[in-house]
């Protein structure tokens, strides 16, 4: 028989509310991790919120704020055309986001379009003052759309067929870059995206043979060269690969992207001091939506620097790719 302690202990946990928190809760922890710019833990969070309320447009908004902070443009505007296709026009400064988005991506007509858009919308609205600069910038080549459309189009490309070779997703890259070199003919670096993809997914004799035809007919090639020292590194051909990366250690490269492909291809080939040396040289703000940046950069610090710069390097990368999170690091597969 219960005892009057036991009757009231039973008393008071019936009179206990369970805290079971909800979408508003994970929300505010989002955005304040947002705040502190730890963006890996904002996710987290705001994704917890629209779980709880996944008919909350403003969770769903921040988002692909956040997308858009790490520099996930692509994510960021499926996200805000979810929404206006789902609530209309009660989100209208998702027009604005969407257009910003795409001035990022240089996608300048569809920026162009949506900036408009919400102009014609929303007037008076929050982003009224970024609204009207931007679309001045957009219009200072108004005469040139065909060159846009153009522009755009080769931008879509080029940003699609990048995601899938940054997560070596190689028969999906082959595809699209089959596209470019058939649409855009006197785009390079297509046709060497595609070898060196071809050269991943198995096709290693293809690769190859078309590099070092490519090379013939432009004995200059930086894609070449850099191409040639991984394809023959990575198949242990000492001499050939020699051959190549001699070359490119005398190249110094004025664009950033350039400058990259030398300091990976250096990592890749096991130089982790002149590609440190390279990697130090680079404007992260520019490279920063590169994982291999990330990647090889961190690689090559902690052979060169220290463990730990190596540890911060991957920690910054994987806030910023969370493809990165899946990964181990990679001075653990050597």
């Amino acid at each position: 028989m219960p005892t009057t302690e036991d009757l009231r202990k039973e008393e008071k946990i019936d009179k206990v509310i369970p805290f079971i928190p909800e979408g508003d809760f994970y929300f505010s922890k989002g955005v304040q991790a947002f705040h502190k710019k730890k963006f890996d833990i904002a996710i987290k969070w705001i994704k917890k919120a629209v779980e709880m309320s996944p008919n909350e447009a403003l969770y769903h908004c921040q988002m692909s704020i956040i997308y858009t902070e790490i520099g996930a443009y692509h994510l960021a505007n499926q996200i805000l055309t979810k929404v206006l296709s789902e609530f209309d026009d009660s989100y209208i400064d998702c027009y604005y986001l969407i257009a910003n988005n795409y001035a990022h991506l240089g996608l300048l007509q569809d920026a162009k379009k949506y900036t408009k858009s919400y102009l014609e919308k929303s007037p008076d609205g929050y982003f009224k003052e970024e609204a009207t600069n931007l679309l001045t910038v957009l219009e200072l080549d108004e005469d040139d759309d065909w060159l846009f459309e153009e522009e755009d189009e080769l931008l879509i490309y080029q940003e699609t067929a990048f995601y899938h070779l940054e997560r070596q997703e190689w028969e999906q890259a082959l595809i699209l870059l089959e596209e470019m070199m058939t649409i855009f003919p006197n785009h390079i670096a297509a046709k060497h995206e595609y070898s060196y993809a071809l050269f991943f997914s198995g096709e290693r004799e293809e690769a190859v043979t078309l590099e070092e035809q490519w090379l013939k007919e432009e004995p200059q090639s930086l894609f070449s060269q850099t191409n040639l020292a991984i394809f023959y590194y990575e198949q242990k051909q000492a001499e050939l690969y020699q051959k190549h990366i001699a070359s490119i250690k005398n190249v110094f490269p004025i664009h950033e992207q350039q400058k990259l492909r030398v300091a990976t291809t250096l990592a890749r080939t096991g130089l982790y001091r002149e590609a440190y040396d390279r990697f130090m040289s680079l404007s992260k703000s520019e490279l920063k939506g590169h994982v291999s940046y990330y990647y090889w950069y961190s690689l090559a610090s902690f052979h060169v620097a220290s463990e730990a710069k190596a540890l911060d390097l991957w920690k910054e990368g994987s806030k910023r790719h969370s493809i990165l999170k899946e990964k181990t690091h990679p001075w653990l597969h050597e």
